[in-house]
């Protein structure tokens, strides 16, 4: 039995565990991940960590929310009919957007080359976001691909997270935007918890010091708290998977990188529970009001 192998046994005991934290079925768990810079393999990550979690029996469903330059449908060499401009249209409902990946992962496309999604306000991002309190059957993890930069559909889809995964690589601009997008979230909208993955690192010191580069300047300008959740070692089996449009944990489960993402999908499994989403608008955010009034 491989390392791969071992992983995938792990997390599906945990999973049927009824006494571990992740046993049972929960709320769903939001988790943007983002970045600040293009290039630094972020929708990789989002995709592989969505695997990982559907592989280990996870119900997961992933939103490509780069609005105007999609790719979370090629990446996994699937074929959409309506994306989420049909959605805005009111064409179309959430449901009706969902393609199926390998080991039952649920994609919701997005669309690539209209300027009309780049361009949307703020309003039609916050529609997009209160499209999915009507979701049938909410899973119990919605992972957020996020755009790069800071606009403001990043903004409204990771304050709308329960979690702000933040994905940095070994280049000064990605360190320097990373810190501009926790800034930017910090101050302008109130979020103060981050977890951290060093995208293709060398080795695990490598990407711990690329953690703590970005620590010790949030540290000494932000009050915000930082919480690093490991390393995806360079590895070329990663980039001849994208050119098979498949997740390395699918394609070569037994590589570096695609046992970094299960280990990463054990400890997102595992995170402690976030009370609310962060902001006014929240993903399932009547669900959870709803719970919340029967609970009291």
């Amino acid at each position: 039995m491989n390392q791969a192998e071992g992983l995938d046994r792990m997390m599906k005991e945990r999973s049927n565990d009824p006494q571990t934290p992740g046993g049972g079925r929960r709320r769903t768990r939001v988790i943007a991940v983002t970045g600040g810079k293009g290039g630094v393999g972020k929708s990789c990550v989002a995709v592989n960590l969505g695997l990982s979690l559907a592989m280990a029996g996870r119900d997961t469903l992933l939103l490509d929310a780069d609005l105007g330059l999609a790719n979370v449908d090629v990446l996994l060499g699937l074929s959409p009919k309506c994306n989420i401009a049909n959605l805005l249209a009111g064409d179309c409902r959430v449901e009706d957007l969902v393609l199926t990946a390998a080991h039952g992962l649920k994609v919701v496309p997005a669309t690539s080359g209209m300027r009309r999604m780049v361009d949307m306000s703020r309003a039609e991002y916050a529609a997009v976001i209160r499209a999915f309190d009507d979701y049938p059957e909410p899973p119990e993890y919605l992972i957020v691909d996020t755009a790069a930069g800071i606009s403001d559909s990043v903004s409204l889809f990771s304050v709308a997270a329960d979690d702000v995964l933040v994905v940095v690589c070994d280049e000064p601009a990605s360190l320097t935007d990373a810190y501009a997008l926790i800034k930017v979230l910090a101050r302008e909208n109130g979020v103060q918890r981050f977890r951290v993955v060093a995208n293709m690192a060398y080795n695990p010191g490598h990407g711990r010091q690329l953690f703590e580069k970005l620590e010790r300047v949030t540290t000494r300008f932000l009050n915000v708290n930082l919480q690093f959740c490991g390393v995806v070692p360079h590895d070329d089996h990663l980039r001849r998977a994208v050119r098979r449009q498949m997740g390395v944990v699918d394609a070569w489960p037994g590589s570096p990188s695609a046992l970094a993402f299960k280990k990463l999908a054990m400890a997102a499994d595992n995170w402690e529970e976030s009370p609310e989403a962060l902001g006014r608008i929240g993903f399932f955010a009547e669900r959870r009001m709803r719970r919340g009034e029967q609970a009291a």
